[in-house]
Formats: structure tokens, sequence, C-alpha cells
């Protein structure tokens, strides 16, 4: 990102986003002010596109992830994996690059849109020699009971869930009275300078791939009916991690 007195040109390439440049305010290297061009977008569903999105951007995934956790996310999936015990629900499994944090009381099921993304966790799991319960799924329809599981994990992955409130609810459905719900995400940040170029940024990515930079769970999680137990902003405030509860 480049910044010029009254002048914003964004431009790149991304495993996930695709190509795509915006340009706003006054011309920029003869092009004309105002001009936006993303390739890749089409008029299909959110869900399908996210589908898209994800298997393409599996195969680089891993790679391109652990460069973002080591500077922005270090320690977060441990703290996930501290709180979590009993029939865990991973939402957003991706990868399963949590698989081997867990501890020995958990037993796992993970559900993931991506068939391609799941397709390494099984790998990663085989790998591990790990018994875990991996689906296919929409986080807007869980494929799970009612009240069936004691902890749900959803680590950077209501960034780019199309309806964050209802896979909210549908992670307060699966729940037992008592049970934990544990978050991990990138959160619009509290420095007012870089609020507004996370917003720059998502006026990309939220068309080209459904992720968001400046969404915030927890007022959502409240409206879902959870009681917050702790919460903790990190990184300019660009960084949240949630533990809440469903009320027994």
């Amino acid at each position: 990102m480049a910044a010029v007195s009254d002048e914003i040109f964004l431009s790149g390439t991304d495993a996930a986003y695709g190509v795509y440049t915006v340009k706003t305010s006054r011309s920029y290297r003869g092009e004309e002010p105002g001009s936006l061009s993303i390739r890749g977008m089409t008029g299909e569903s959110p869900a399908a596109r996210q589908q898209r999105v994800w298997d393409r951007a599996a195969p680089a995934y891993d790679r391109q992830i652990a460069v973002l956790e080591r500077i922005w996310f270090a320690g977060g999936r441990e703290w996930l994996a501290a709180r979590a015990h009993g029939r865990v629900l991973e939402v957003a499994v991706g990868t399963g690059r949590n698989l081997g944090l867990y501890g020995p009381d958990v037993t796992l099921t993970g559900v993931e849109l991506s068939p391609e993304m799941l397709a390494i966790a099984r790998t990663h799991a085989g790998s591990l020699d790990l018994d875990v319960d991996l689906r296919e799924g929409d986080a807007h329809d869980l494929p799970v009971e009612d009240a069936s599981v004691d902890t749900v994990v959803c680590c950077l992955g209501l960034c780019t869930i199309p309806d964050p409130a209802r896979a909210l609810v549908e992670m307060h459905r699966v729940l037992v009275p008592g049970g934990r719900l544990l978050l991990l995400d990138h959160v619009r940040s509290t420095w007012p300078p870089l609020h507004a170029a996370q917003w720059l940024v998502e006026q990309v990515t939220g068309r080209a791939a459904g992720e968001y930079f400046t969404r915030r769970p927890l007022p959502l999680v409240e409206a879902a009916g959870f009681e917050l137990v702790e919460a903790e902003r990190l990184k300019a405030g660009t960084v949240e991690r949630v533990h809440a509860v469903r009320p027994r």
C-alpha cells in the first residue's frame, strides 16, 4: 500500500484474493481516478465464493499464514487449546494447524467448508496419528447435534464467514449449557489510522474474497446469548481472544 497526499493506490496479488487494483482520488500513473478492477468476482453465492477462495488458497496456506502467526498471532492457538476440554468442535478447522495442540482429554471434531483445506487437515491428522472426526460443512448450518459439545473453537474464521452472527448462533446451539466458546481473530484496530487502513484494504478483500478486517465478533457473541469470561486485545487492538460460555 502506498499513500501520496490525497491519493491512495492499492495493488497486489494474493493466493487467496487473486489480482486486485484499487485507485481513488486523482489519477495515478496515468490511470483515471476512482477506477476499480478486481479479477475473480462473480455472481456466485457467498458460501460458494468462500469455498472457491479457500480451495485455491489451500496449497500455499500453511506457508503463508506461518509468517503472520509469528508476528501477529503469536501464542493465540496455544491460548485456545489450553482452554479447550472434553468434546471439542473446531469450526473452520482449515488445514488443521491446531490439531497437535489439544490436550489428551479432548475428543475433536472439525468442520471445514473447503474440501481442499480439509484434505490437508486429514493428512496432518494422519501424520500426528490422531483420531479426529473431520467433516465438510458450513458454519451457518453446522452438521452437529444440539447441545452435543463441551467446547467450540473458531480460530481466524469469523473474519471470512459470510454471516458471523448466524455462525455464532449455531455455535451456541451445539454447545451444552455451561459449554465454552473460544475465539481468536483479527479485528478492527483501536488506533484510528490503522483502523482506516484496514477499512481501505477490505474494500478489496471483502469484495474479492470475503475477508474483513474491521469486524469485531465480541458484540455478536453477547447478542447470541453467551456470557463473557475473558477477552484480550493485542497488537494495537487488531487481535482479539475471547472466552465465553453458554449459560446454564
